[in-house]
């Protein structure tokens, strides 16, 4: 007898619908499963068969064959037992299969017969919700962060003998029900706040436009100056994330297993700072398994690169694409796996090898040669998609006996309302004054009068832009004036936009 049971699978964060067939028939006793299993996946013969026995169930000696369809798509990870089991169940006639028609199933088995959680579940929901699949059976573990998938009725259990009694109607499991926005605003904890910084009046103010439009960052300064302070205090002052962003994310941080039962939603915004001796795949993505990297781990919130100078060039020159695209694919021979990565990219670096150049304080030990080659390691192209540059100045003692700043909830207003504008303006929710592209957006939303006209153009002249550098002066200077809740751009405006493009011309003379 052929039975059928349904799950579904990951190609990056985007969920397929897997059709597990079982098949018992006469012959020498045999387990095997088709249908492009992994490794683990060829293993659940051995976990499924031990997890049936200890709950009470015996298979017959026969031919048992397992299906994994469509055939021709690699399938990963061991959260098919569940499905695998309950097909087995119905083709040995220990239940109907009418009892698994309307029914998704997911879930690692261990040989006791519990169900253990997988990464992922809140894709896989999303997946059954969007096939028509009204009801689903996953961990225990993985209950609240599959409930926050609309559209379908979410079923946790404990053992797989619960589950069988259940689907035999002997025993009643009510649906999970979360309450998505108390979770999102439980969960969204920020332990820094901007009032810590002190000084570097400059430096916030260009924090705050970056975080107002979504633009890129690149700081200079000597160490200690408050470069990487400030960095870490950006997430703070971006607007709260609503629930579509929260469920992108959580996503993510789901399919790389970076989940916990007590934070199954990512509600804060995301601030990774990975250590410059990263690779390329770590960064980026991909690796044996095709894992989501910090890029995409920093998806609707900051990655910080600190000392970006030391990070290998092949992983900086990588980031490219994604900041173009805001997603990042990863080819193999079997699959495609593309994950998103709509992030603020700030970047943070001494001037020089010892770190003073330029310093009033201390005095730099580097030759000019060692000072070239250390900046050489940033190309111009990625230098052209930062939208702001801006130096970190030395502290003075009298800085640090200033008193607490403003605070981030203050700063968080205004950029708040900036975004709200951005909203009204591209009928948008995540179209940015950063993803303005085209000839038209320019014409439409960044008009410049005579006065406008002759600043640029002079700028344009001393600072050698490019279409792209031109493109990121006339955003920021968008972003300036929907700050000062301006209709129309001015010359203080756009002064201050060329003010932040100066460090390209002192550091890289490019």
């Amino acid at each position: 007898m052929i039975s059928r049971s349904r799950s579904f699978a990951l190609i990056g964060i985007d969920a397929f619908t897997v059709t597990v067939e079982a098949d018992l028939a006469a012959g020498l006793p045999a387990f095997d499963i088709v249908g492009l299993p992994d490794a683990a996946i060829k293993e659940a013969k051995e976990r499924v068969k031990a997890a049936l026995r200890n709950s009470g169930f015996s298979l017959p000696p026969q031919k048992i064959i397992v299906n994994l369809a469509p055939a021709d798509i690699k399938k990963e990870g061991s959260g098919f037992d569940l499905a695998i089991a309950l097909a087995l169940l119905v083709a040995d006639k220990k239940l109907p299969q009418s009892a698994l028609d309307d029914f998704a199933f997911f879930g690692e088995l261990s040989l006791a017969g519990e169900i253990k959680g997988i990464n992922g579940i809140l894709s896989l929901a999303l997946g059954a919700a969007e096939k028509g699949i009204k009801n689903i059976i996953v961990p225990s573990d993985n209950a609240v962060e599959a409930s926050l998938a609309e559209g379908v009725n979410v079923y946790a259990a404990e053992t797989l003998y619960e589950i069988f009694e259940f689907l035999k109607g002997d025993k009643k499991i009510e649906p999970t029900v979360s309450d998505t926005e108390a979770l999102i605003k439980n969960n969204a904890v920020y332990d820094v706040d901007f009032a810590d910084v002190k000084g570097q009046p400059l430096l916030k103010r260009a924090m705050e436009i970056a975080a107002a439009g979504g633009h890129n960052v690149i700081i200079m300064g000597s160490p200690g100056s408050g470069k990487s302070m400030l960095a870490k205090r950006i997430p703070t002052i971006l607007p709260d994330m609503n629930i579509n962003e929260a469920i992108d994310t959580t996503r993510v941080y789901s399919a790389a297993g970076m989940l916990s039962k007590e934070s199954p939603v990512i509600a804060a915004r995301p601030f990774r700072s990975p250590h410059h001796n990263i690779s390329v795949a770590g960064l980026i993505g991909g690796g044996t398994d095709s894992k989501p990297g910090e890029v995409s781990l920093s998806h609707n919130g900051v990655l910080f690169l600190d000392e970006f100078l030391e990070f290998p060039p092949k992983a900086l020159e990588g980031m490219r694409q994604p900041l173009e695209d805001g997603k990042v694919t990863i080819a193999r021979a079997t699959a495609s796996n593309t994950y998103p990565c709509k992030i603020m990219l700030v970047l943070a670096a001494n001037p020089c090898p010892c770190g003073y150049h330029g310093d009033k304080r201390r005095r730099c030990t580097c030759s000019q040669n060692a000072i070239n080659k250390y900046l050489a390691r940033l190309s111009g192209p990625l230098l052209d998609r930062i939208d702001i540059q801006v130096e970190a100045s030395s502290l003075t003692f009298d800085t640090l006996s200033e008193a607490r700043g403003e605070s981030s909830e203050d700063i968080k207003k205004r950029v708040t309302r900036a975004r709200l504008i951005q909203k009204e303006r591209f009928k948008s929710d995540t179209f940015l004054n950063s993803d303005m592209k085209t000839e038209e957006d320019f014409k439409k939303y960044c008009p410049l009068d005579e006065n406008c006209r002759n600043l640029l153009e002079n700028a344009f002249k001393v600072l050698g832009l490019s279409m792209r550098g031109y493109n990121s002066l006339m955003t920021v200077t968008r972003t300036i004036a929907d700050l000062d809740g301006a209709e129309k751009i001015n010359v203080t405006h756009l002064s201050e936009a060329i003010s932040y493009r100066r460090l390209e011309n002192k550091y890289w003379n490019r």
